[in-house]
């Protein structure tokens, strides 16, 4: 039973929803992936969200480009926390995907990352997930720990270099 689910309006998203889809796979915690258009499949779009909660979906993450209707059409119809991702576009480069998602109307609200930001609405959902399964949170922690450990690395190399010069 997939926890995390991820809605794509095209097939030609799965690049930007590759790196959402690896963090989640590395915490242990699983995911269905679809293709889902707002547009071309409301009737599916709306079926999907009324019916995840009873699959055992816990959070949505819905990757959309250009108008990006996605999330906002999946969050009508559920009361499970939706992230939006932002799909790059040639037209505006992402800002026209990003302003859709955020712009929602009173009372529809769909959570957004960056655009092109797989990775942090993969780590979004596991932070939401967290709240309820102390597992998820404990690697959440250890993951942050090792890019602490990293950052606080690469600055004492910094600094032994700098020496040297």
């Amino acid at each position: 039973m997939a926890q995390i689910a991820i809605v794509m309006g095209s097939k030609s998203d799965l690049g930007v929803v590759k790196p959402t889809i690896s963090i989640i796979k590395s915490f242990g915690v699983e995911c269905e992936v679809r293709v889902i258009s707002a547009h071309r499949t409301p009737e599916e779009a709306h079926e999907f969200s009324r019916m995840a909660k009873e699959r055992g979906v816990e959070v949505i993450i819905c990757a959309a480009g250009k108008a990006a209707h996605l999330g906002g059409v999946i969050a009508a119809s559920t009361t499970l926390p939706v992230i939006g991702l932002p799909v790059k576009t040639d037209m505006m480069g992402g800002l026209d995907s990003l302003l859709s998602i955020v712009q929602m109307p009173s009372g529809i609200p769909v959570g957004t990352v960056g655009v092109n930001g797989g990775e942090n609405a993969g780590l979004l959902a596991l932070q939401i997930l967290g709240i309820k399964y102390p597992d998820i949170a404990e690697k959440l922690a250890d993951y942050k720990a090792k890019m602490r450990n990293k950052i606080n690395s690469d600055d004492a190399a910094l600094q032994a270099e700098l020496e040297q010069l």
